[in-house]
This record gives C-alpha cells, sequence and structure tokens, in this order.
C-alpha cells in the first residue's frame, strides 16, 4: 500500500548545538578553485594542537592523582606502605 502525502512523516530538522567541548580542525575543508583544496599549514596544525594540549592537561592530572591515590591504598592494605 502507497501512504497518502498527508500520512508521510515530516522529516525532522537537525539542529547542531556548539558547547565548545570538542576541538577539530576545520581548516581544509573549504575548497578552493575548482575543487582544489587549501592545504593547511604547520602554524594552524600546530596552534590547534596545542589548543587541545591546554584542554587536556587539567584532565589528565586529576586521573593521574587519582590513580596515585587509588595504588596508596592498595599499598596500605597490602601493608607495604
Amino acid at each position: 500500500m502507497k501512504k497518502n502525502r498527508k500520512e508521510k512523516q515530516k522529516k525532522e530538522k537537525i539542529i547542531y548545538i556548539d558547547d565548545n567541548s570538542t576541538v577539530a580542525d576545520m581548516s581544509n575543508t573549504r575548497r578552493e578553485k575548482k575543487g582544489q583544496k587549501k592545504q593547511s599549514t604547520f602554524r594552524e596544525k600546530a596552534r590547534t594542537y596545542f589548543t587541545v594540549v591546554k584542554k587536556m592537561i587539567f584532565p589528565m592530572l586529576v586521573t593521574l592523582l587519582a590513580l596515585t591515590i587509588a595504588y596508596l591504598v592498595v599499598l596500605a592494605v597490602a601493608g607495604r606502605l
């Protein structure tokens, strides 16, 4: 059976929200003359890399601290501390 046009489901419009929680290098997505891609420079790549590293230092240190505390607790329970 064919569905009538009225019965067809409407397409849901997708809304993207930028919450600044991800970092992506979008500098190479723009197309130049007749399909040629612009090459991203070393400076753009380095800026993107160091931005990501700066955002990840605090979570990395918190994880390292939690693992160190867990290790010390295990040593204390084993009686080797």
